[in-house]
């Protein structure tokens, strides 16, 4: 199979049975084989009925996954990876934000140039300022972690990856935000972008706003940072600490000796160690110093266990 499209999607009916539409023509005009894999992630509205007609109306090129309740996109599209079977995997969202029409170049970007992945960058944006601007600081400091500089729009829903990458990589969370990061951290690091046309929705209104948003964010980009440095040896980076903190406190336990011992030689007997703020240092460093080093020790020690954390429930598939 030449494409598997993954779409997610939460109470997109209106924009569905146009969206496959456009999919199918930009694919017969090309001769692709393809399956469009769509992901109900729990809507409240007709969207799991419109998938149910389009997989009866062409049944050798839709499927349909859906969630019991809503886990968001990260799950969806986790779930729709494990079942892409094309040598191309595109992403896109439902809501006909994204073109079909950039199908063909993002195919041929992986296919003929060799990227392992190529993600869309809608260059001009139809969103309010309100989520443009906030959307420019979080990429530029998602290009300064991450190291990829060439890309300016992480998050962009539209996306080509090689089929080995979707297999090889585990989107959890609110990680989709980062794929590019994580295809890197797995060792694919021929990541290339692409301008696409963004248009303006259609149908509905957005999922994706709020200041929560961009909060999550960002506490997901220090989490994947520290997991992609450190996630497979956290005893380096708390032991390091705490034996930096734990030399404090003993440097501190010299200290106090060091007074204890000239005031004992000057007949000075009434000056207790606890009257010392040394005292205190060498107490409050030594207990986080050891507390560091444990958490070391108990990182290391769940890093070689499994997770569990990609098991959802699904209600039906198509």
């Amino acid at each position: 199979m030449d494409i598997s499209i993954v779409i997610p999607l939460y109470n997109e009916d209106e924009s569905l049975p146009e969206l496959y539409s456009w999919i199918e023509r930009v694919m017969n005009k090309n001769d692709y084989s393809f399956e469009v894999i769509f992901i109900n992630d729990g809507s409240t509205d007709r969207s799991w009925q419109v998938i149910q007609e389009l997989q009866s109306q062409s049944p050798n090129h839709v499927k349909g996954i859906k969630f019991r309740r809503n886990y968001g996109k990260s799950p969806a599209l986790y779930c729709g990876f494990k079942e892409a079977e094309g040598d191309v995997v595109i992403t896109m969202d439902a809501d006909l934000q994204d073109s079909p029409d950039e199908i063909p170049e993002l195919f041929r970007m992986i296919k003929e140039e060799g990227y392992d992945l190529v993600s869309g960058y809608k260059q001009k944006r139809y969103d309010p300022i309100s989520k443009t601007l906030p959307t420019k600081l979080f990429n530029a400091t998602a290009r300064k972690i991450s190291g990829i500089k060439n890309l300016h729009d992480f998050n962009c829903g539209l996306k080509a990856y090689r089929k080995e990458v979707v297999k090889n990589i585990e989107v959890y969370g609110e990680m989709h935000r980062y794929i590019p990061y994580l295809a890197k951290n797995a060792g694919f690091d021929k990541i290339g972008e692409k301008v696409v046309h963004h248009q303006a929705r259609k149908y509905g209104s957005s999922k994706f706003m709020g200041l929560n948003r961009f909060v999550n964010g960002y506490l997901d980009l220090l989490t994947l940072w520290f997991l992609g440095t450190f996630g497979k040896k956290p005893m380096h980076v708390f032991g390091f600490l705490g034996s930096i903190v734990f030399f404090i406190g003993f440097l501190a336990v010299l200290a106090i000796g060091i007074n204890k011992i000239i005031d004992l030689s000057n007949g000075v007997y009434h000056h207790l160690i606890t009257d010392s703020p040394w005292f205190y240092i060498a107490l409050t460093t030594m207990m986080i110093g050891t507390q560091l080093f444990l958490a070391g020790f108990l990182g290391d020690l769940i890093s070689r266990s499994s997770s569990q954390r990609n098991d959802y429930q699904i209600e039906e598939k198509i």
